[in-house]
């Protein structure tokens, strides 16, 4: 049985950081993609970062370059979300899933979200507020 934890959230000023951890069991992360989503009140589920080692690719959505880091440790069969420089608008519950295929996550794909969507694999996310 796949599980997928998320933690690290929290509240943090503007300009501040987080790191949100994914813990999975059930599958192992040198083998399997994970994606980071993330969904404000009232807004779509966004898709925010994932990371696909066999692949060596990490995909990053254009309002989180240069400011989010995607990394995995395989010894804690864990990735992170470095999260720097937050602004109010990334307020959200934020998400880790895996896809029901490593394409939708890969060098000649990208970053597919409709493969992450279409999974059974979500954790139950963890609440980031950015506010002064």
């Amino acid at each position: 049985q796949v599980h997928l934890v998320e933690s690290g959230g929290g509240l943090v000023q503007p300009g501040g950081s987080l790191r949100l951890s994914c813990a999975a069991s059930g599958l192992s992360l040198d083998k399997n993609a994970i994606g980071w989503f993330r969904q404000a009140p009232g807004k779509e589920r966004e898709g925010v970062s994932c990371i696909n080692d066999s692949d060596g690719v990490k995909q990053y959505a254009e309002s989180v370059k240069g400011r989010f880091t995607i990394s995995r440790d395989k010894s804690q069969n864990t990735v992170y979300l470095q999260m720097n420089s937050l602004k109010p608008e990334d307020t959200a519950v934020y998400y880790c899933a895996t896809p029901i295929s490593n394409y939708y996550c890969s060098a000649h794909y990208g970053f597919g979200m409709n493969g992450f969507y279409d999974s059974d694999y979500w954790g139950q996310g963890t609440q980031v507020t950015v506010s002064s």
